[in-house]
């Protein structure tokens, strides 16, 4: 696996065979940075059931300031933290090992704010909705920023409170909802 786009171009992201883990496409991921791109420059940037990093990895590559990697399977943080050394990118990565909603609980009360939240959960665990309730009702996602999720079975809606789908494109049996967080 590489990255595919931004000041690291081409350099190896190891982990796209680790056990539970499941890495976006490169197609998948040259098209959803492509739609985001506007949104990346100087963005901090949550990565989210993160694995090896793949997309916080892809996000840096491209100007975001800061990214938060969280995960809680101890051989992939392993794997992560490889990357993050192997890319000379530690200074702009926090790895947390939490789980999702105890990521989510902890940026609320520590007033954490995101640009870019993206969303790549195992698909079986169908937590897309559950994760945009969370990310509303703690307001973790600054005004105008964007929810980028990948998924499989969930059912999304066009809007959730504030957020409203910007954009959405389907690659086989995944999906790519991205909202926007509408502020009046």
């Amino acid at each position: 696996m590489r990255v595919i786009s931004g000041y690291l171009k081409g350099k190896n992201v190891e982990g796209y065979n680790t056990p539970g883990t499941r890495p976006t496409m490169d197609r998948v991921k040259e098209s959803l940075f492509a739609s985001i791109q506007d949104y990346t420059d100087n963005a901090v940037v949550l990565d989210l059931f993160c694995g090896s990093g793949s997309l916080g990895i892809e996000a840096l590559s491209m100007n975001a300031k800061l990214c938060y990697f969280v995960d809680n399977g101890k051989e992939i943080l392993n794997i992560l933290n490889k990357n993050i050394n192997n890319l000379n990118i530690r200074d702009k990565s926090i790895v947390l090992n939490k789980d999702y909603k105890e990521a989510l609980l902890y940026f609320k009360n520590n007033n954490i704010k995101f640009n870019i939240i993206l969303v790549d959960a195992p698909y079986k665990l169908k937590v897309m909705e559950e994760v945009i309730e969370l990310v509303n009702n703690y307001n973790i996602l600054l005004d105008n920023g964007i929810l980028v999720l990948e998924y499989s079975f969930d059912k999304l809606k066009d809007s959730y409170n504030d957020l409203v789908l910007y954009k959405n494109k389907k690659y086989g049996d995944k999906y790519v909802n991205i909202y926007k967080k509408i502020v009046d």
